[in-house]
C-alpha cells in the first residue's frame, strides 16, 4: 500500500504530465525536443515514462536517459556533452545523430544507437539543461524536490550500488546547478514533495 508521501509524489507528477503534454501539443510542431533535469531521485525518469505512455504528437517519441550515457560516476558534464554533441546538435539540424551506451559494469563504451531527426525527442538526466542545450530545445523542464526525499527515493531504487556515490554524484549535481542554474533555464518548473 503507498504511502502518503508516495501518493504525493504521483499526484504532482501526474499533473506535471497533464500539463506537459498540453506544452508540447500546444508547439505544432512534428518532432519536438524536450529537456527534463533535476537532481538524482527528483523524479525525472518517472515523468519521462509518463510523457512517452501520453506523447501528443503522431509517430514515436524517441526517448534517452542520460544514465545510458554518463561516463560513470564522474560523468555527469560528461554525459551532457555527449548528449549535446552527438544527440541535440545533429537532431537541431535535421542530421542523423548517435550515442553510445555506458556499460557501468565493464565501465566502457558499449552500443551505438541511432537518433532520428525525423521524430519528436526527450532527453531526461542530471545535467541536461544547459544554456547551450536550452536554445535547442523545445520543451525543458526542472524537477524540484526536496534532498531527503530525493535521496530516499533513489537509494531505494538503486539501494548498496548508488549508496556509496550519493555525495560524489551530489558535488557534480550542485556544481551544474551553480553554473547553469538549469531552473531559470526551464519553461516548466515541476515541485515534487
Amino acid at each position: 500500500m503507498p504511502s502518503r508521501s508516495d501518493d504525493a509524489v504521483a499526484s504532482a507528477l501526474e499533473h506535471a504530465a497533464t500539463v506537459l503534454v498540453g506544452d508540447i501539443r500546444d508547439l505544432a510542431v512534428s518532432n519536438p525536443v524536450v529537456l527534463i533535469d533535476g537532481r538524482s531521485g527528483a523524479g525525472k525518469t518517472t515523468l519521462a515514462r509518463m510523457l512517452v505512455g501520453r506523447w501528443p504528437v503522431q509517430g514515436r517519441v524517441q526517448s534517452i536517459a542520460l544514465d545510458s550515457i554518463y561516463p560513470g560516476w564522474d560523468g555527469l558534464d560528461a554525459g551532457a556533452e555527449r548528449a549535446l554533441d552527438g544527440i541535440l546538435r545533429p537532431h537541431g539540424r535535421g542530421l542523423l545523430g548517435s550515442w553510445r551506451r555506458w556499460d557501468w559494469k565493464s565501465e566502457a563504451d558499449a552500443e551505438s544507437h541511432a537518433v532520428d531527426p525525423a521524430l519528436s525527442l526527450l532527453v531526461e538526466g542530471s545535467g541536461i539543461l544547459t544554456p547551450a542545450t536550452a536554445k535547442i530545445a523545445d520543451v525543458t523542464v526542472w524537477v524540484e524536490s526536496a534532498e531527503q526525499g530525493r535521496k530516499a527515493r533513489a537509494l531505494a531504487r538503486d539501494g548498496d550500488t548508488y549508496r556509496p556515490h550519493w555525495d560524489r554524484w551530489a558535488a557534480q549535481e550542485d556544481e551544474h546547478v551553480r553554473r547553469d542554474d538549469p531552473r531559470a533555464l526551464a519553461t516548466r518548473v515541476v515541485t515534487v514533495p
